[in-house]
């Protein structure tokens, strides 16, 4: 059977640690008080009360001089690492607070950064030279608590209610097909039904509004769907190469449309209200590359309603 070796807590914190290392780094009592603020009969106390604690003598004492004993020497090698990488991160949380640099974790969609917030990240990093942007896009919903996001980017409705959210701008749907597919009789969303359809998640119900009447209708293909896709910019391609007639945001279908290679269905109507917020967690105890970067965006996207 072997020896049991009974847990033994230290019973002495990190301050008396800290003040053993002052009187060992100045080699004065005196000094050391001086550099902590404390009285110099409160440090001699704590310094003996630390020597009881630890049963070892740490510094011989004599009316001129203060010098480590060989086992004070150890114990200040040992310590005074910790010192100093407690002293180092309380410079990088006080740089959180109040300098320009580090990184900032943001969740966004591939698509929408692709087509709108690239534009807008390479002006912020163009004027915040030493701030570093880590981007993690996904058109799949992540969970921006356990990947650890300083802010995010989310379209129409998310479930991080407790996050704080900030309107950004409401993006616009245009319902739209290939350039030769004949669409003369649609009058009416009821009218799509039986034309052949590609269908990009989570979009898969079209909310549909008329631009003039407010009139509100929901449009579902049941049959004749070609595709279905998480992809934005893919659905996009496909309807113009020709595959079937889809619901896409005005900022990809725009430049198709100028150029003819597809065509605007029932332009009276667009999608009801799809807004874009901007996510972070706290208005108080927020990084300040972080506030830098919130006050960015709102101001690039201040005013703005649909026109990205």
């Amino acid at each position: 059977m072997g020896i049991k070796i009974p847990n033994m807590k230290p019973n002495y914190s990190l301050d008396d640690m800290r003040c053993f290392c002052m009187v060992a780094q100045y080699g004065s009592f005196k000094q050391a008080a001086v550099a902590l603020q404390m009285p110099l009969s409160t440090l001699s106390r704590r310094i003996a009360k630390l020597e009881q604690d630890l049963a070892l003598r740490l510094f011989n004492r004599d009316a001129h001089r203060v010098q480590l004993t060989f086992a004070g020497q150890r114990y200040y090698r040992r310590s005074a690492p910790i010192f100093d990488e407690l002293d180092n991160v309380a410079a990088c949380l006080q740089q959180d607070r109040n300098e320009a640099k580090g990184t900032i974790r943001i969740s966004a969609p591939i698509n929408f950064s692709v087509q709108v917030l690239v534009h807008h990240f390479n002006a912020f990093m163009r004027q915040y030279p030493d701030i570093e942007l880590d981007l993690k896009l996904s058109n799949q919903t992540i969970d921006i608590d356990e990947e650890a996001m300083d802010l995010a980017f989310r379209i129409g409705h998310h479930s991080a209610t407790h996050w704080i959210g900030r309107q950004l701008t409401n993006i616009r749907f245009a319902i739209c097909g290939p350039a030769n597919l004949d669409v003369s009789h649609i009058k009416a969303p009821a009218d799509l039904a039986g034309l052949p359809t590609v269908l990009c998640s989570p979009m898969l119900i079209w909310s549909l509004q008329h631009i003039h009447s407010g009139e509100k209708q929901a449009y579902t293909a049941t049959d004749n769907i070609r595709l279905k896709v998480d992809d934005m910019s893919l659905l996009t391609e496909v309807i113009a190469g020709g595959i079937g007639v889809g619901f896409i945001p005005d900022y990809h279908a725009q430049s198709l449309l100028e150029s003819g290679k597809i065509q605007h269905i029932l332009p009276d109507w667009s999608n009801q209200a799809r807004g874009c917020e901007m996510l972070y967690r706290d208005r108080e105890n927020i990084p300040y590359r972080v506030r830098l970067f919130i006050d960015f965006m709102l101001q690039r996207f201040q005013g703005n309603d649909g026109v990205l």
